[in-house]
């Protein structure tokens, strides 16, 4: 304890933290779309090409928990000739996700789907299956690195410092994001790259003449 007579002073800074990791998880978003003038044999169309997509990602050891609707949608098409509005079809659209727990094989998932009739690849997303670890060690490193700068803070005025801090305040969080770009190609392997976790925080101590 510090005697009432020492003068008290506020020492307000700021902290941050990062950790970076490997992915393991994928999510994938890929797509069945068809066009025809007859919207039921267009929508049959579209079924049966989507069954034989599901059925080789099952195949390929994708279980089919795993596989989930994310839109599905009609859309009358039109051509306009000479400002008139002229009908050409529909267009059929059924995207799924595919949430992959073994990220070496996306690049295969995606290839066994284009070849059984996918047409879209719309999204790659990588992510980690426990983030909330990462971010609590990166919130760790936050309140390390503003401590640290507390003390420089006070070694430099000649002050002494209360390690106990008055006040702490996450300012912003994070949630993962990728340090680089996903790729893809067909017949080419998905690179996946690193993911990154930030924490922020601000940090009030005391300090005393």
């Amino acid at each position: 304890m510090y005697p009432q007579s020492i003068e008290k002073r506020l020492v307000i800074v700021s902290g941050t933290g990062d950790v970076s990791a490997q992915p393991d998880v994928a999510d994938v978003q890929l797509g069945v779309v068809t066009t025809g003038k007859n919207l039921s044999i267009t929508q049959q169309e579209n079924a049966q090409i989507m069954t034989q997509v599901i059925q080789s990602l099952e195949r390929a050891g994708v279980p089919r928990k795993n596989i989930m609707t994310v839109d599905y949608s009609i859309q009358p098409q039109y051509d306009y000739v000479e400002g008139q509005q002229i009908f050409r079809g529909y267009e059929v659209r059924n995207i799924v996700s595919v949430t992959l727990e073994n990220i070496n094989k996306t690049g295969l998932i995606i290839d066994t789907a284009v070849q059984n009739g996918a047409n879209q690849v719309l999204n790659i997303e990588f992510s980690v299956q426990n983030p909330e670890a990462l971010y609590q060690e990166a919130l760790s490193k936050a309140l390390k690195n503003a401590y640290s700068k507390a003390q420089t803070i006070t070694r430099t005025m000649r002050l002494q410092l209360d390690a106990a801090p008055v006040k702490v305040v996450e300012t912003k969080q994070e949630g993962v994001r990728p340090l680089q770009t996903a790729a893809y190609s067909t017949a080419a392997p998905v690179q996946p790259g690193q993911l990154e976790v930030k924490a922020f925080v601000e940090v009030q101590y005391r300090a005393y003449a």
